[in-house]
């Protein structure tokens, strides 16, 4: 897909995560990789609901603004993602309500906070990672992702929210999507016995779909 087409798609995309509740206000960022070693991404402040594809906040491999309006102040996560997984092409960041309430439970296993309730959510997240709570723009929580985006590629910011790379915009989108429903069931179930995948379930879905 060409530029043009790329900056549409962030548009329609961030439009049906606003739409429907995945993420709020100027909340959430999305980035794409354009193929020429720059990035689109949201500008700061923006709302998903409402992006202009013109304005789309255009920078280089070290963040620097080549065009458009001026970057998502969280641009250094969407970097620190990339520069661990070369292969994906879109990073999608949201605050999504029950990723977050997951994110601030006490006691959740860092390790893996929400547990293999369904198939699809082994396809789509794998291994999710909850890092600590960093303040919002601060730097140190790039680092933070830097460490552990080689070994997933869905994360989970304590008191913030997810941060989740694909292979393309859509299937970043549909595994952010994913991710938050799944946090849903989870808060709707705890309390409750239940049955998770076993590791043997697990390993066959990894096998046939590694994310």
């Amino acid at each position: 897909m060409n530029e043009t087409g790329l900056r549409e798609q962030i548009c329609v995309l961030g439009q049906s995560l606003f739409d429907r509740g995945f993420t709020v206000g100027s909340s959430g960022n999305i980035s794409v990789r354009t193929g020429d070693g720059n990035w689109l991404m949201t500008p700061t402040n923006s709302c998903l609901g409402r992006l202009d594809p013109a304005r789309l906040s255009l920078v280089n491999a070290k963040g620097v603004l080549l065009s458009g309006d001026k970057p998502t102040k969280e641009s250094f996560l969407h970097l620190s993602m990339y520069e661990k997984r070369p292969d994906a092409g879109a990073v999608v960041h949201l605050h999504s309500t029950h990723s977050v309430a997951v994110s601030v439970l006490a006691d959740v296993d860092k390790d893996s906070p929400i547990p293999p309730i369904t198939a699809y959510y082994v396809m789509k997240i794998g291994n999710l990672k909850l890092l600590p709570y960093f303040a919002p723009g601060d730097m140190s929580l790039a680092n933070a992702v830097r460490e552990v985006a080689g070994r997933h590629h869905a994360i989970m910011l304590a008191n913030h929210g997810p941060i989740v790379a694909g292979k393309t915009l859509e299937s970043a989108v549909y595994a952010s999507e994913e991710l938050e429903e799944t946090a849903k069931l989870f808060l709707l179930l705890r309390g409750n016995k239940i049955n998770i995948l076993d590791s043997g379930q697990v390993e066959e879905l990894q096998a046939k779909w590694p994310s």
